[in-house]
């Protein structure tokens, strides 16, 4: 028999999605409990209700039962003792429930305050805040200040947390369930006049506080739940388990923890609470987890019994972070840009239809766009202020606030105040200081920003727009081919150069590609911060703890500092050199690329009749050519790669690479050839690269990696790093599987007169020394080229092609042989290889 419903009954008519699930332990439970019992149970228990003890199957003996009755007193005084311990537990638990009962009656909130400033902890918050502070308190002993921050701690379900913060960038994230507290006597201030106070406080004299055990108050101990829909067992057993366990049952889905419901539930349509929970984000899981906590003694976490966060209502949408990833990549390459720079106004504000243009007034934009990251407190938020003015001097204040990647729960609205100029300024920045808690105009005229705890930050946003609306769009791209004056072999290249596609995917593949913040139109002051923040980490890294909660808080503060700077729909903390380099470093490059790429292509939507291909291929200040097949230069390169080139394992799938083209290259930016040629000891070597970045290398050449950090790609420090294996190459020139092409750079690099050979990882002292002799460098891989098959290029320029072949340096760092140039006058880029990848296991069904 189903229960009636706990939340509410009334069931929806939108779609959802059916999950099937395999016997459980609910279902396994929920049918015996319905079972007859066995005929031997059923007599045994008429027999011991009538007083009657059944017998024993095999008879004892009369030593066994004398043997028996030795054992007795032993078993029975163990029992007694875990009874007498649960009791004591149980009367502990009882003891502090009676206290909380009766402090209430006789406390006000104001009283309640006083004595927790007398007692030097935090009064502060709404009643459900101080109530459960000040019991605590009173009956278990002042707390001692977080050991991490010097914060406050605070009783959080089972476990204390503190409600501090570790820096201006991170709350601290330091928990316990074992808090240190004061000794002595707990202060009354002689204004709480109160005689069950002090008669309470006469009693404890002499008496030390009792400890706290959360596990023994329960393992829902501060959760509030709501059961919905159908269910497998009636509402009153769940209801009796949580209760029992400490946790609260709500009638109504507001400010739950948790909403608990059968799988079921989704395939009958969903109850009224089960619709409630998905649209406010509330966890909505299966009854397994209260059975599973129940039974290991232990509350599961909710994630790993989620039924819902797949279903989206009509109307509604999940979080993009709560996406697959492929869905979520799909979302973001397919949405439009809303915000695309300084003096862009947002789509939402629907206000760019009717004229409407950003408001400027001596000097200042009134435009803003702020992120803040907190993985302790889980914030990830996004917020967008504009003033946008519209045809006849009607000004308007537009406002959207919430969570990244999530519309449909963000806060947002326009204002019009008409002719009110200055009223909409003042609100303007009175928002601005709300949000940031620093001032507009020292921000807006003189950058000057101090950042308080864990309040918003700015994204710095420059004139010109985001590469992602500005470049040349999917359906323009045949449009502006056919109108380009450029030969068609060069119109092909720089039609993937200009297209929005492949700086959308570059954003995608980092998890920077959030639809309503320019990251592709950042300041160079912005990129600069972003940059001088990966060097203070890049020091810090080095006295950091090693464990414990103090490393905990110093990774967390870095990952909320990055994730401010340039936000994600997915943060996550960060830990270790190789996540910098892969993420902080390596995206850094890569916006800071993506930005020229924004400066040089400019607003070119909707337009192709200009030719703005040709145009940005003028502005790039270089000379790109086809290399014909049937040329020595084509079948050197190729014979290149093909020696050097090992497939590239992407998950489970293998890819080959293929050559589509070849282009010869020569940069104003760049060293000549004529001017290269003259140096020692040149080789020419493959640099990987996204195609995102090309642009940039094309216009200013190859800028040295930004920092030194003891991992492959940055171990060298400040240098220009390359390889004489494609292989190593094609691992930075794949870009999505879904987007095979690619480009590998051939350039010709001197590596000076002497070469200095590294077979492990250099320490700072060493990259600091070949840094400043602009020395060259060889890092030995653990696998090389045969140096037997390696043969002279004109001008004397080595080409170490050979098959990749088992080196001496077995434990290397390095796969690959790796090069590396401080001096960017030393290499000069020679050709552009297109190449193709391709599954290889890629299993091929025939057409019925």
């Amino acid at each position: 028999m189903f229960a009636v419903v706990c939340v509410d009954g009334l069931f929806l008519g939108w779609p959802l999605t059916f999950v099937h699930e395999t016997r459980s332990r609910t279902l396994a439970a929920s049918q015996e409990e319905g079972k007859a019992a066995p005929k031997k149970q059923k007599t045994e228990s008429k027999e011991q209700e009538g007083g009657q003890q059944a017998p024993s199957k095999n008879k004892k003996t009369a030593d066994n039962e004398e043997h028996d009755g030795e054992q007795e007193p032993s078993k029975n005084k163990k029992l007694k003792a875990e009874e007498s311990d649960l009791n004591g537990k149980a009367t502990a638990v009882k003891e502090f429930s009676e206290f909380c009962k009766a402090i209430r009656e006789h406390l006000t909130i104001e009283d309640m305050r006083k004595i927790l400033q007398a007692n030097e902890q935090d009064a502060s918050g709404s009643e459900d805040a101080v109530v459960p502070r000040c019991e605590d308190v009173m009956f278990y002993g002042p707390l001692d200040k977080c050991p991490v921050c010097g914060g406050q701690l605070e009783c959080k379900g089972l476990e204390y947390k503190c409600t501090g913060t570790h820096s201006e960038w991170a709350c601290c994230s330091f928990s316990t369930n074992n808090p240190s507290r004061r000794g002595g006597p707990i202060k009354v201030p002689d204004d709480v006049k109160n005689d069950f106070v002090r008669k309470w406080l006469k009693q404890q004299e002499g008496n030390k506080y009792p400890k706290r055990n959360l596990d023994d108050e329960g393992i829902f101990s501060g959760m509030m739940i709501a059961l919905s829909g159908r269910m497998s067992r009636s509402h009153g057993y769940f209801k009796e388990q949580i209760m029992k366990h400490g946790g609260k049952v709500n009638n109504s889905v507001i400010g739950v923890t948790c909403v608990v419901a059968s799988p079921a539930e989704r395939h009958q349509g969903g109850s009224g609470g089960f619709a409630e929970a998905l649209e406010r984000g509330t966890p909505v899981v299966s009854e397994n987890w209260i059975i599973d906590s129940v039974q290991k003694k232990e509350k599961q976490p909710l994630a790993a019994y989620d039924i819902a966060s797949d279903v989206v209502p009509e109307g509604r949408g999940l979080p993009l972070g709560n996406l697959d990833p492929t869905e979520e990549a799909i979302e973001t390459l397919a949405a439009e840009l809303k915000l695309a720079g300084k003096r862009a106004v947002h789509k939402d504000s629907k206000l760019e239809k009717d004229g409407g243009h950003i408001y400027e007034k001596d000097g200042i934009i009134y435009n803003c766009a702020f992120s803040v990251c907190d993985l302790g407190g889980d914030i990830n938020q996004l917020c967008i202020m504009q003033l946008i003015m519209v045809p006849e001097n009607h000004l308007h204040l537009y406002y959207k606030k919430g969570p990244i990647g999530h519309d449909q729960m963000a806060e947002e609205r326009v204002e019009d105040f008409g002719s009110r100029f200055n009223d909409a300024i003042k609100e303007f920045v009175r928002l601005f200081e709300e949000v940031t808690g620093n001032e507009f105009e020292p921000w807006e005229r003189e950058k000057k920003f101090k950042k308080k705890c864990m309040k918003m930050y700015p994204l710095d946003m420059d004139d010109g727009v985001d590469v992602r609306h500005g470049g040349v769009a999917l359906r323009q791209l045949g449009a502006a081919a056919a109108h380009c004056k450029l030969d068609p072999s060069v119109t092909f290249i720089m039609k993937q150069l200009c297209s929005q596609e492949i700086y959308r995917y570059a954003l995608t593949e980092m998890g920077h590609d959030v639809p309503d913040l320019p990251i592709g139109m950042l300041t160079d002051l912005h990129l600069k911060r972003g940059e001088e923040t990966l060097l203070e980490w890049k020091q810090d890294v080095e006295s950091a703890p090693e464990s414990g909660p103090a490393a905990d808080a110093f990774w967390m503060e870095i990952s909320n500092k990055w994730f401010t700077l340039f936000p994600t729909t997915r943060p996550y903390t960060m830990k270790g050199y190789e996540q910098i380099a892969d993420n902080v470093a390596s995206g850094l490059e890569t916006v800071r690329d993506i930005n020229v790429a924004s400066r040089l292509i400019g607003d070119v939507f909707g337009s192709t009749l200009d030719d703005p291909l040709s145009q940005c291929y003028k502005k790039l200040g270089c000379s790109i050519n086809r290399v014909v097949e049937d040329s020595e230069d084509y079948k050197m390169i190729l014979k290149y790669l093909e020696k050097t080139y090992e497939p590239v394992k992407v998950g489970d799938v293998v890819y080959s690479a293929t050559v589509e083209r070849i282009y010869a290259v020569e940069s104003s930016a760049l060293p000549s050839y004529d001017e290269i040629k003259k140096l020692p000891n040149k080789v020419l070597l493959w640099c990987g690269t996204r195609s995102s970045n090309l642009l940039r290398h094309l216009r200013d050449g190859f800028v040295p990696a930004v920092c030194h950090i003891p991992v492959p790609g940055y171990m060298f420090g400040k240098a220009i790093v390359c390889s004489d294996a494609a292989a190593e190459a094609a691992r930075y020139g794949f870009t999505a599987v879904d987007r095979p092409e690619g480009y590998l750079v051939l350039a010709v690099a001197s590596l000076g007169k002497e070469i200095q050979e590294i077979t492990g990882t250099p320490g700072s002292e060493d990259v600091k020394r070949m840094e400043e002799k602009k020395m060259g460098v060889k890092g030995v891989g653990r696998k090389t080229t045969d140096p037997s098959e390696h043969f002279t290029w004109r001008d004397g320029v080595t080409v170490p092609c050979g098959k990749l072949v088992p080196s001496t340096n077995k434990d290397g760092p390095l796969e690959y042989n790796e090069y590396a140039v401080y001096d960017p006058k030393q290499v000069s880029i020679a050709f552009l290889v297109g190449v193709k990848y391709e599954e290889q296991n890629m299993e091929v069904v025939p057409d019925e």
